[in-house]
């Protein structure tokens, strides 16, 4: 049975108001892609599927995201974009998976692509792995207690000059004079275009807990290098 808590987030996400550099081109300029935000009844609560990007990748090289990609003739749209690169990603059973909503259009700066987050209820969970290699190191189920713990929430300076417009509209949009959201959880950084859609769900859903907005820190070198690849 699907949680009201995620049904009612799926209401209030499309009155959210998207901000302006996070817009699509009104020229219809971009891929169309999209991502997953699976979530699920786990051991330790409720939790949300992230897949770790090959450190070899040519954009987003490393960096924890959402399962997805662009959108192929024969999906039928984003939804059925969604499941498929998540199953072509983790080898999850789509057919364990119910399509909840969808969240308005954001467009990612760095990757040409206007992305359409899924929001899905994993009723009948399935094992799951790196189930491409090439495109992913580790697929990890996140309790959302992990994510909201004060412990591990922080913000990431950008070097000077180095941010991108979706980053720095995560920024503003959360409010933030300096630095973006980022998460620390089962040994991941998660950050930029993903922990921006985290800490808006989380905030929406009534999971977020009161944390240190002051701590912030520098985004560590080998992440920047890596993200910097492309």
């Amino acid at each position: 049975m699907v949680p009201g808590w995620l049904t009612d987030l799926a209401a209030e996400v499309v009155r959210n108001p998207v901000p302006e550099v996070l817009r699509p081109p009104g020229d219809g300029a971009g891929r169309p892609a999209a991502v997953l935000l699976l979530f699920g009844e786990g051991p330790s609560g409720p939790d949300i599927l992230l897949i770790q990007r090959s450190s070899n990748g040519r954009r987003h090289a490393g960096q924890p995201a959402f399962p997805g990609g662009g959108v192929d003739p024969g999906d039928n749209g984003p939804v059925g974009a969604a499941l498929r690169e998540a199953q072509e990603e983790t080898g999850l059973d789509p057919s364990g998976v119910e399509t909840i909503g969808i969240m308005p259009e954001l467009y990612v700066w760095r990757s040409h692509n206007r992305v359409t987050p899924v929001l899905a209820w994993w009723h009948t969970p399935s094992a799951v792995h790196a189930a491409s290699p090439d495109e992913v190191e580790s697929v990890e189920r996140i309790p959302i207690a992990e994510l909201v713990d004060p412990a591990n929430r922080l913000r990431l300076r950008y070097p000077r000059g180095r941010a991108t417009p979706e980053e720095d509209a995560s920024r503003r949009y959360a409010g933030e004079p300096e630095g973006a959201p980022a998460f620390r959880a089962r040994g991941l950084l998660v950050w930029g275009f993903t922990a921006g859609i985290l800490d808006q769900v989380l905030a929406m859903s009534g999971f977020e807990r009161p944390w240190d907005r002051s701590h912030v820190e520098d985004l560590p070198p080998d992440v920047l290098r890596l993200a910097s690849r492309g």
